[in-house]
């Protein structure tokens, strides 16, 4: 199957016009990224197949992995937000994007304004980061655009990313997801594969995943349903429904596997660069500046371990546990369930 995907995005695909769904379309960008999207070369662009946005906050000075880079569009436009002191590396199996992407890296240097390039990309698969030349704990931030679903060893690419990043960094990507586990008839079908259908994870097993990895509370950004609009395609897939989906995964210690209540809650200063009024971090984390925010124990960890620390106020401590968070969908299995409620203590 590998050697599939790098014929079809290789040589099969010359421009985003090529693809026979929409599962590898992107959507619209912040305004604030619309000036960095227009600053980037024709041909990047034209060869891009990414599903999502990948440029998450506070991005200055960091160093960034992007995994399928593919044309580079995603390493240049978050070379711009990292900076002359942040680096962004890109690693991806297929030559012939490789060279888009090398060939207009002085391009974007100038027009970025640089002293000097702040990228580098790197011939390898998303399954063998470890015979790359990267170091262990290095990276803050580590990115991805619909690619993973196209790996053959996704267990491995987490394992690698984990050890890839920095304590309180992150696993930032967008990806494709099914609402079931797609059958291996169409797992083997190389344009269901190649269009990013057939590869995709069923979610609950991608959530798995990445708490197997070590990653023990992933948190769903955002996601979209995929029409995918093309009926022959469509009457493959059958009931399947398909999303296109944002994840960030914290490498941090000690998170837990539910979200348990101490009694905790952070407040927002507002200082985070285009995010005066509210910082987003995942899609039922939404903390408006000023304003007293009751946490679990992973989303004070998330941050206050993270790059994000100093953008919060911190109430609280992990001295007193008083159970499940609540609202976070689970529920005391003991509880007494007759009406009147629970009996009373004498």
């Amino acid at each position: 199957m590998r050697e599939d995907v790098q014929d079809y995005y290789g040589k099969q695909l010359q421009s985003s016009n090529d693809l026979q769904t929409n599962a590898c379309c992107d959507q619209a960008p912040p305004e604030y990224l619309k000036p960095l999207l227009a600053q980037l070369h024709d041909e990047v662009i034209t060869r891009y197949y990414g599903c999502g946005l990948v440029a998450p906050e506070q991005l200055e000075g960091m160093r960034i992995l992007d995994l399928g880079s593919g044309s580079g569009r995603d390493v240049y436009l978050l070379s711009a937000l990292v900076g002359e002191q942040g680096e962004v590396v890109g690693v991806d199996m297929t030559d012939e994007q490789l060279d888009v992407a090398r060939r207009h890296q002085e391009f974007h240097r100038q027009q970025f304004g640089h002293a000097r390039s702040n990228v580098r990309f790197l011939k390898g698969y998303i399954e063998e980061l470890d015979s790359l030349d990267l170091q262990d704990g290095y990276f803050d931030i580590i990115i991805s655009n619909c690619v993973i679903n196209l790996s053959t060893d996704k267990a491995k690419v987490l394992k690698d990313v984990k050890r890839l990043l920095k304590p309180g960094g992150e696993f930032y990507f967008s990806d494709v997801y099914a609402d079931r586990r797609v059958p291996a008839p169409l797992v083997n079908d190389p344009v269901l594969y190649g269009e990013c259908l057939s590869g995709a994870l069923y979610w609950n097993d991608f959530i798995n995943l990445g708490k197997r990895s070590g990653f023990a509370d992933p948190r769903l950004v955002e996601s979209r349903r995929l029409t995918i609009e093309n009926p022959v395609i469509e009457k493959k897939l059958g009931n399947i429904r398909f999303y296109s989906a944002t994840y960030r995964l914290f490498n941090i210690e000690h998170l837990e596997p539910a979200c348990e209540d101490y009694g905790q809650a952070v407040i927002y200063k507002g200082t985070l660069k285009n995010c005066p009024h509210a910082f987003k971090l995942d899609d039922h984390h939404i903390i408006e500046t000023g304003k007293v925010f009751p946490v679990c124990g992973n989303t004070w960890l998330m941050l206050e371990k993270s790059r994000f620390a100093e953008h919060f106020d911190f109430i609280g401590s992990f001295d007193t546990h008083y159970g499940i968070f609540e609202g976070c969908g689970l529920n005391v299995p003991f509880e007494d369930n007759e009406q009147g409620g629970a009996a009373s203590c004498c």
